[in-house]
């Protein structure tokens, strides 16, 4: 009766068991049959890493499927739309190609492909100092400080100033290298080409000739500009001493004695009466 009742459940479990080893194939056939009915579309993504300037040929390019009812402002679905364009920005191996990652077809290759229309790239010669020790390499963001004399400045120690004249800058190039060290290793170059508006341009290259200019490396990720007061030379370095003062003598009190003048003696007077005679004195005056 137990070994019935036993050979039974054994028997009653295996059956549940294949019942739902069927019911989970099914599911997960019909699941990748539907995957499979998810209609796909071609796009054109970077076939190798891509630096920026660079033009595109069919061998930078290829297509690789897309969900067909997922799409992305500005993706490209023709290897034509993307050839002979340069790129404005860095792309890796099968990164999405869009149309705000590459220049307009008339816009050539290098670096003028990568200027934005109604801004200018300005060079500025650099050194290790200025160039904050080799950090600034393309991508990045600085300020731009100038110190020269002040125009018709006569007080002592306030010819001189250091003010900010330029923030949150992009730096298009160091040297020749358009794209961003991957490494981030400093690097000495002699020029630092920066992206600016034409108005900024004049004021750069007016501090850069007459002046003496300094790079500020900032955080790309801080757009605050707090527009800093200018630092007058004073205001590091003290005012200059004041001139001694030159105390003069002390005056001379002199005391004049007047010359003593005798009293005028009394003048005399004689009066006769008759035969009496009177002498009578008077002050003289």
């Amino acid at each position: 009766m137990n070994f019935n009742r036993s050979f039974i459940a054994v028997v009653f479990a295996l059956v549940v068991g294949l019942l739902l080893s069927l019911f989970v194939y099914r599911a997960f056939q019909q699941a990748s049959t539907h995957k499979e009915q998810i209609p796909q579309q071609q796009i054109v993504v970077a076939s190798m890493a891509l630096e920026v300037g660079t033009r595109l040929t069919t061998e930078d390019v290829q297509m690789i499927p897309w969900p067909g009812s997922t799409s992305v402002a500005g993706m490209m679905t023709r290897i034509e739309d993307a050839v002979g364009r340069a790129v404005i920005s860095p792309l890796v191996p099968n990164e999405m190609i869009l149309e705000s990652k590459l220049a307009p077809k008339e816009g050539g290759a290098g670096l003028q492909a990568t200027i934005p229309e109604g801004m200018r790239a300005v060079s500025v010669a650099v050194n290790d100092v200025v160039g904050v020790a080799g950090f600034v390499v393309p991508g990045s963001s600085v300020d731009v400080l100038v110190t020269g004399q002040i125009p018709g400045a006569t007080q002592t120690g306030a010819l001189n100033a250091t003010r900010t004249i330029l923030e949150n800058v992009r730096v298009l190039a160091a040297g020749q290298k358009i794209g961003q060290d991957h490494d981030g290793k400093p690097q000495t170059v002699p020029v630092v080409t920066l992206l600016v508006s034409p108005k900024d341009a004049a004021t750069l290259t007016m501090a850069s000739t007459e002046g003496r200019i300094q790079l500020s490396l900032r955080n790309t990720i801080d757009s605050k500009s707090p527009a800093p007061e200018p630092v007058l030379q004073s205001a590091v370095f003290g005012s200059a001493a004041p001139p001694p003062v030159v105390k003069s003598a002390s005056p001379v009190h002199r005391t004049f004695q007047l010359p003593v003048v005798a009293a005028p003696s009394p003048f005399t007077v004689e009066i006769i009466l008759g035969d009496k005679r009177e002498t009578k004195s008077f002050p003289n005056q």
